[in-house]
């Protein structure tokens, strides 16, 4: 089985084939790309954010993976069977891999990590929930069977926090295996110094191809205008994110490049659905209509972005646009007139700093925006790891009524960017469902497209589905993005990809 993602294969490689840098030849014994926010953990158990997923990828590896072109194809597992009826896969593994610490990867090991994601409740357990068994058949073949057919299971297998990881590795570390990952990919894990840097080496033993460069630091730098000044000088090889005004000047530059790459991620601001003031729809369809998403995406993205029109980008499977919150003061004044908020009101805002593009700069323009129809947007920010744990907390513990993410739908599916985000189930701290919205019908919907296995009919719910919460302004919906990554041209060979990942196992200096 196999998804594609509706767009053009050349934006998806990116591939850095550059030309050569003028000056003095680099170091070729180590990479360096710089990113703006720290992993909040590295174990495919607690790992839920793609900065964990930029790191992981180079250091373990799936059943499934998802080529730059949307494809989904085999990985660690070589080859599958299905049942007539759905309901049974039987995995066939590849047998010349080991993990990095020497132990074998094989059915057995397979077994322990579905299974220890599923039992244990994993944040991102949700994709593969629906396997009600996992039977080892022999050494390299393994069985999973669900009660009923689950449509994305492939494309599930294939998302990086369904990574496999040495159970060896997990008992040894426990809960602290994210701190000391052991994977079976291109590079093993050497270092981590918290918001700092990670560091790994190659993995000599490669099942594959070895990659070319010896080393690799991941750097954590959020601050944009640092991580510029980084790629200039040659301190960092790429960076990720660059912002929208520095692009024209990096374009002059002969020394560096910026690509711009799709991306399958979504920016919204969550509204807390179960409380005051937003438990009134009236009041979030104000705020959607009190927000200019076509000048944030034109003046401060400098149009790396398009206003969105649905709760997942457009080459997404499932996807159907609706039309957009046009920005209107005037409706947004008085819808709130009419819920009883003629005289304003106070409301609490958290937002990153350093993760998305242009985060804080966008967090500041809705602040202002939302204040030309009178509601007072109390700002808060703070690193990336401790937001992710304050804002995915159960209703009634959090403080905030507004928080600033993104969702990248990375398996080309609308059952991971709909049921994950939308379905009662998943209502924090359960699930990624942090706006608290619990809307049956909604339910229904993507509970029925998971188990259809007619492309067509999963597609007419999920317009049904998209439809009901476009309606329902459960949060203020932005902008889909692009990628501005900015690499120097004595590194060829990286590949951004569209799960928002810089791949540097095929980069190489140019001499």
């Amino acid at each position: 089985m196999k998804k594609k993602i509706l767009f053009m294969l050349i934006f998806f490689m990116a591939v850095s084939l550059l030309l050569p840098f003028a000056a003095a030849a680099q170091e070729g014994d180590e990479i360096r790309v710089a990113f703006g926010a720290d992993p909040e953990s590295l174990d495919p158990f607690y790992a839920q954010s793609s900065p964990a997923a930029m790191v992981m990828v180079h250091m373990m590896e799936t059943l499934f993976e998802m080529k730059p072109n949307g494809d989904i194809v085999p990985l660690l597992a070589e080859d599958y069977d299905v049942s007539d009826d759905g309901l049974t896969y039987d995995l066939y593994l590849r047998e010349d891999v080991e993990f990095h610490d020497g132990t074998p990867f094989n059915a057995e090991a397979v077994k322990f990590n579905l299974d220890r994601l599923i039992e244990g409740g994993a944040v991102y357990s949700f994709l593969i929930d629906r396997i009600t068994n996992i039977e080892v058949i022999d050494e390299y073949t393994v069985r999973l069977q669900t009660d009923e057919p689950f449509a994305p299971i492939l494309a599930h297998l294939s998302h990086d926090f369904i990574s496999m990881i040495s159970p060896a590795a997990v008992e040894e570390y426990g809960d602290d295996v994210g701190s000391n990952p052991v994977g079976t990919g291109p590079y093993i894990f050497q270092e981590w110094s918290r918001g700092e840097e990670i560091v790994m080496t190659r993995n000599e033993d490669y099942w594959g191809e070895n990659a070319n460069i010896e080393n690799f630091k991941v750097l954590v730098v959020p601050e944009e205008a640092t991580r510029v000044v980084m790629l200039e000088t040659g301190e960092a090889h790429a960076i990720m994110n660059v912002p929208a005004r520095d692009v024209p000047r990096l374009t002059e530059n002969p020394e560096v490049t910026v690509e711009s790459v799709p991306s399958l991620r979504t920016l919204y601001i969550g509204l807390h659905n179960q409380r005051e003031p937003f438990d009134d729809v009236r009041v979030r369809k104000a705020v959607n209509y009190a927000v200019d998403t076509e000048a944030i995406v034109e003046n401060i993205l400098a149009g790396a972005g398009r206003p969105s029109d649905a709760p997942i980008s457009p080459d997404i499977f499932g996807y159907s646009g609706q039309e957009i919150y046009q920005y209107n003061p005037e409706r947004a004044r008085e819808l709130l007139a009419e819920a009883g908020y003629e005289d304003g009101l106070e409301v609490e805002f958290y937002y990153p700093t350093g993760r998305y593009p242009m985060d804080a700069t966008i967090a500041q323009a809705v602040q202002s925006q939302l204040a030309t129809v009178g509601i007072d947007a109390k700002m808060t920010t703070m690193e990336w790891a401790t937001y992710l744990e304050v804002v995915g907390q159960e209703p009634e513990k959090v403080e905030h009524d507004m928080y600033f993410l993104g969702w990248g739908t990375v398996t080309g599916d609308a059952d991971y960017g709909l049921y994950a985000l939308f379905h009662s189930d998943e209502i924090a701290p359960a699930g990624n469902n942090w706006h608290f919205a619990d809307y049956p019908e909604v339910d229904r919907l993507l509970e029925e497209a998971r188990v259809n296995t007619d492309p067509q009919a999963r597609e007419e719910l999920y317009a049904q589905a998209i439809e009901l919460i476009w309606d329902d302004a459960q949060w203020i919906f932005l902008h889909s993005i692009s990628q501005l990554n900015g690499v120097r041209n004595e590194v060829a060979g990286l590949v951004h990809h569209p799960r928002e990942h810089i791949e540097v196992m095929d980069a190489y200096f140019v001499d």
